[in-house]
């Protein structure tokens, strides 16, 4: 099976500092990733990758089966979607949560002059009705919850039917509710066999949806651990990574938590 991403060897340096060293790692269609590391592991520069937003300073970055530095990334970016915080607040406060959404399809995130068709309408109709957004399609984004603004950026990052879909910290800010909701709906869509290859960067052990059947762990630039993610999710090697004794538990629905001993 071919990877949506494959990355040999790569290294990201930055004004004489290495972000990323000698990354090795493959990402196949049917996985769903969770990316952990502390601040500064090099989790967001991961996914810049990922999304085809840097090139490596050194090494190989395939994505989707072309590779970075020698494809056009302005024809690779529409197969990729992507979800951010970043992202998010470029989104115009004056916009429609419909148009916000269904701007995804001209890779623009604020409408102007495109002219959408009707197949456009419905397809972003139904990704609003998928995340629970239906009743907000003509309220403006900028009165949205966070909770609200964090599935319409989902929503939008899937408009386009994605090859690979990118998340950097989803949950992040969230009060217990709309994390709730939103890993409820993480989970169903992790799950589902008919999604693309996800990788999702989280801070939390808490925040990983059931569905998701990898893990990466990063520290200082550099892969500590990956593989299946009840291998990689354990008490052991997030102590390693955080530099603190902690001890990890499961729940029955495949939830994990994590606390010092």
């Amino acid at each position: 099976m071919s990877g949506v991403l494959e990355f040999s060897d790569l290294s990201v340096v930055r004004g004489g500092t290495r972000i990323l060293d000698s990354i090795t790692w493959s990402v196949q269609p049917d996985e769903r990733w969770v990316v952990l590391g502390p601040n500064g592991a090099g989790k967001t520069t991961l996914l810049q990758l990922a999304s085809a937003s840097i090139h490596p300073s050194s090494g190989t970055a395939i994505v989707l089966g072309e590779r970075l530095g020698k494809v056009d990334v302005f024809e690779l970016r529409p197969r990729i979607g992507f979800a951010s915080t970043a992202l998010g607040r470029r989104i115009p406060a004056n916009e429609t949560v419909l148009d916000a959404v269904m701007t995804a399809a001209y890779s623009v995130t604020g409408r102007w002059n495109e002219q959408y068709d009707d197949i456009d309408v419905r397809r972003a109709r139904r990704v609003l009705d998928e995340w629970r957004l239906t009743e907000l399609e003509g309220r403006l984004f900028g009165t949205l919850s966070d909770g609200e603004q964090k599935r319409v950026q989902i929503a939008r990052s899937v408009m386009t039917d994605p090859e690979l879909l990118l998340l950097d910290e989803p949950a992040a800010s969230l009060d217990l509710g709309a994390r709730e909701e939103l890993l409820q709906l993480l989970g169903a869509y992790a799950s589902s066999a008919t999604s693309p290859a996800m990788v999702m960067v989280t801070h939390h052990v808490e925040e990983i949806a059931p569905g998701f059947t990898h893990a990466l762990l990063l520290s200082d630039g550099s892969i500590h651990s990956e593989g299946p993610i009840a291998e990689v999710i354990t008490g052991e090697k997030l102590s390693e990574v955080f530099g603190l004794e902690l001890v990890v538990a499961t729940s029955e629905n495949g939830r994990y938590s994590a606390r010092a001993r």
